[in-house]
């Protein structure tokens, strides 16, 4: 990209913006929140203390009156179209500033790439408008955006075409002032109005800098192009390691918070290469082009012959030794000779015309790389996929586990890996924190933490359990209330299973365990006829023959599943025995059978039927804080997406609710689906025309009250999972409002008191032990120094982290109306992260968005858990069905804005009190 010499500015000088008046008057007709979130109490003392490290970095501000000015940046080009690629706007502006300098006052910026820029200071113009001259190749595809990962070799090197030029309009205008004095406000305890729009500036200035290093930038994470970053997890992705880093007010001050990040990009390199990996076969003549075209649409490719860069658009019908274009050839050496047009095919171009020899790619289509109404063909073997492109679609099972295999870093090890990338990219070298008078230092601050007491739990026999390293076992041990086991059968759709065997053993474990277990009623294989049947088909055949020969409805089925993970049978076969039939199942896929691995699957088959695992001592005997002695219901509640590119996919919420009262181990769910990828639920409350209410919270109350001796909830703790910070205002009162108006139209009179708490698991906040190489303690809490410096929050790692580095659960309390003191509710947190039924160990969760956090178990409180499971296993009831069928064919369609989302079945009356997430 060239910018000329030649310009045209329009200027309107002004000694300085106009300033930013501040009104207190509300805008007329807007709802305002009615409830903000509460401040800390105080701070917990309970525990024993412990030394720790955390991974963020001191960071102190010299010039706290130091002023950002934030201005509107317009580029368009002579054609009057919006300039929308970050890099082609990033290099615009730098060379407008590197250049002509002078209109900037010598002025440090930060600029997002988008429409905004930021100063120090103001510009000493308060609209600059300048036409700029782009020189650029006047050849087919010239004009085609490099990638939003800081390439630019395209734009930078001259072309041997020949060039012509081209105007863009840049237009700066100011826009508003941001005191960077309100980040100290807040870390005072205020809450000033610009204080995230400040932070945004400093966090726009670190992307700034990777982006001028040519990373790839994911939202607040950087990854560079490095192959010592990469690892092949196969099928044509690797995933690429990186960092994430963002400025935090906290309690101790200002951070900031560094972190290890993990995001998948496709591997680069050959494209022939890639598709024989992606498709997993070994030779090109095995490749499914049609796939093929799916999966390389839009991705960019570099063409060898010439090392320009393209985006692919499609692929040609015809192979490339048949596959025609049209090129104009002169017949003499007279300027006037306009030449004549041959038809001639892709491989003799190149063969005859640019001395290319082509050699596998000859019978193989051609890819498609200029416009939809001006092809531009290119042989496959010519092209290379460029570096750093992102690979956004689900993770097959395989896929996952090599990630996770792969990428697991030790606590020591990943304090190196964040201290070097800290020393290596020195942001203190920054000129514009330079001109801030902002400082980072290099170390991670030491803070102080509390590891809490485990609590101790009842199993059978009146038997108590003191669980180490948060877990315990239950050799030698009864269950707290086992089941009766007697009617059931085993279904095997796994033709290696020995379900003889595996029903023995299965028995006399239960047994073991107090479980009254009787013998199967039958074993049914499945018939070899229908295993290449589609897995609907395969379900209900099973179903017919179960049907056919047990006497009645069993207790429960066992079902041998063909794979571990992802058996294209486990939705529709849970879907049927749910929701059609009432029958609760359990699904195995055994690799070996011991007694360990019985004994969980023994631990989800006695919760589903009604029995209990375990029980906390203090629930044993009802000596909970402030629950004992008031009718407590306790919430966890969760939404589940759709899998990446999956818009059209309707979100599930999922809430559990507790019931037995005073018991806190006892859960049901309920399930909805709502609009696609919309976090807040909006089924708490959902009144109908003739004036009943069908929403989530009216079942979950009308349990509790059925299953506590007539009690009505007078305190409610909401634990609330998968919420952002700027969700927090829509969770406290949108949702809260819901949660009011379905109590109310019970008819009860009164509110009940509420506690409501976010459990948050995609946060960057790691802990480590200061003096140790393992992982903190199970049990750990933090509520000083790296919280926030004003609202009520904490830090919490319940379990003991066996591999990789343990990642805290961070708890936001949002409101407390019952009002527990913080050593109360912590322990309350501590203790419910030990009521999980189908484990043996304090609840932990697997992030299942590996292209954020890579390696990570978090703990978190049972009722998270269980809302968790519930809305993935309703997502699973249509996962493998094509979904237009699936609308056209159940006839409860809700219609909101312009997406249909498909009414979920509800749980058959046999296993509605279930818990069937177990």
């Amino acid at each position: 990209m060239e910018i000329s010499e030649g310009r045209e500015s329009c200027c309107t000088p002004v000694e300085e913006p106009p300033p930013v008046i501040m009104s207190n008057a509300e805008p007329e007709g807007v709802d305002q929140p009615k409830r903000t979130i509460m401040m800390r109490p105080g701070d917990g003392t309970s525990g024993r203390e412990i030394s720790l490290l955390a991974n963020h970095l001191k960071v102190s501000i010299k010039c706290p009156d130091e002023i950002f000015y934030h201005y509107s940046v317009s580029i368009t080009s002579d054609e009057k179209r919006a300039v929308n690629s970050k890099v082609i706007r990033r290099k615009i502006i730098d060379r407008l500033h590197e250049t002509y300098s002078s209109e900037f006052a010598g002025k440090k910026f930060a600029y997002d790439g988008e429409k905004n820029l930021y100063t120090v200071g103001p510009l000493p113009h308060n609209r600059l408008e300048f036409t700029v001259v782009v020189e650029e190749s006047s050849a087919r595809h010239a004009s085609e955006s490099p990638s939003d990962n800081g390439s630019l070799n395209h734009y930078s090197k001259r072309s041997k075409h020949s060039l012509h030029s081209k105007a863009f309009l840049v237009e700066i205008d100011y826009a508003a002032k941001i005191p960077l004095r309100s980040v100290d406000l807040a870390l005072q305890g205020a809450d000033p109005e610009n204080v995230q729009d400040a932070l945004r500036v400093l966090d726009i200035i670190l992307r700034q800098q990777a982006a001028n290093r040519g990373c790839l930038l994911v939202r607040q994470s950087f990854f560079h192009d490095d192959s010592r970053n990469f690892t092949d997890v196969g099928g044509g992705v690797m995933s690429c390691r990186g960092f994430h880093s963002s400025f935090r007010p906290t309690d101790g001050g200002l951070t900031l918070n560094m972190d290890v990040s993990t995001t998948m990009i496709l591997s680069p390199g050959p494209v022939i290469d890639f598709l024989l990996a992606n498709q997993n076969v070994k030779e090109p003549r095995y490749i499914d082009w049609a796939r093929a075209k799916r999966m390389l649409k839009n991705l960019r490719v570099k063409a060898k012959h010439n090392n320009r860069e393209f985006k692919i658009i499609g692929l040609t019908d015809r192979p490339c030794n048949q596959q025609l274009f049209s090129m104009k050839v002169k017949n003499g050496g007279s300027p006037d000779d306009g030449g004549e047009t041959l038809e001639i095919t892709v491989y003799e171009y190149f063969t005859k015309h640019r001395n290319i020899e082509l050699s596998s790619s000859v019978y193989m289509p051609c890819l498609d790389v200029g416009k939809p109404k001006r092809p531009n063909y290119l042989p496959l073997e010519l092209c290379y996929l460029v570096s750093l492109q992102r690979y956004t679609k689900a993770l097959s099972s395989v896929q996952r586990a090599s990630l996770v295999e792969k990428s697991r870093q030790k606590p020591r090890e990943r304090i190196k890996v964040i201290t070097d990338a800290v020393r290596d990219y020195s942001y203190d070298d920054d000129p514009f924190l330079v001109a801030c008078g902002i400082s980072i230092e290099k170390q991670l601050i030491q803070i102080n933490g509390r590891v809490l007491e485990a609590p101790k739990l009842k199993v059978g026999n009146g038997e108590e359990v003191t669980p180490c390293d948060g877990r315990w076992n239950f050799k030698n041990k009864h269950l707290f209330n086992p089941a009766r086991i007697e009617r059931w059968a085993v279904v095997n759709f796994s033709a290696s299973c020995d379900t003889s065997h595996l029903s023995r053993e299965l028995i006399s474990c239960g047994r073991s365990k107090g479980i009254h277990f009787e013998r199967p009623h039958t074993l049914i294989e499945e018939d070899p006829q229908y295993r290449r049947a589609g897995a609907v088909v395969r379900v209900e055949q099973m179903f017919e023959e179960i049907i056919a020969r047990l006497p009645g409805h069993p207790d429960f089925l066992l079902c041998v599943l063909p794979e571990r993970k992802n058996s294209e049978l486990y939705g529709p076969w849970k879907k049927k025995s749910l929701t059609d039939l009432g029958i609760v199942t359990q699904c195995i896929s055994p690799l070996k059978i011991t007694d360990r691995y019985l004994t969980n699957v023994l631990l989800k088959i006695n919760a589903k039927l009604g029995g209990t695992n375990s029980l906390l001592a203090m629930e044993h005997t009802s000596h909970l804080p402030l629950i004992k002695d008031t009718p407590t219901m306790i919430l966890g509640m969760d939404v589940s997406h759709g899998s990446p590119g999956q818009s059209d996919i309707p979100s599930i919420a999922a809430v559990v609710g507790s019931l037995y009262w005073p018991l806190i181990s006892k859960y049901r769910a309920v399930v909805r689906s709502q609009s696609p990828k919309l976090e807040i639920i909006e089924s708490l409350y959902k009144p109908l025309p003739n004036g009943d209410d069908e929403g989530i919270m009216r079942e979950l109350l009308l349990d509790f009250y059925r299953t506590s001796n007539g009690h009505k909830p007078a305190q409610i703790i909401v634990f609330r999972d998968g919420v952002s910070e700027s969700q927090f205002s829509q969770v406290l009162n949108l949702e809260l409002d819901q949660m009011i108006k379905a109590y109310n139209h019970l008819g009860e009179g009164g509110n009940p008191k509420f506690t409501l708490i976010v459990a948050q698991k995609n946060h960057h906040t790691k802990l480590f032990q200061a003096n140790a190489v393992d992982n903190v303690p199970p049990g750990t809490v933090v509520d000083t120094n790296i919280v926030h410096p004003r609202n009520n929050d904490f830090f919490m790692c319940a379990h003991a982290g066996m591999i990789g580095t343990t990642k805290p659960a961070h708890y936001h309390v949002l409101l407390d109306e019952i009002g527990f003191a913080p050593d109360v509710l912590q322990n309350l947190i501590h203790s419910l992260s030990y009521v999980y039924q189908r484990s043996t160990s304090a609840t932990s969760i697997e992030l299942a968005k590996l292209s954020k956090s890579s390696n990570f178990i978090v703990a978190a409180v049972a009722p998270v858990r269980y809302a968790h499971l519930a809305a993935q296993q309703f997502g699973q009831f249509d996962k493998f069905e094509d979904h237009s069928e699936t609308l056209s064919e159940q006839g409860s369609v809700k219609s909101i804005g312009t997406t249909p989302v498909t009414e979920l079945p509800r749980l058959h009356k046999n296993v509605s009190d279930s818990m069937f997430f177990c």
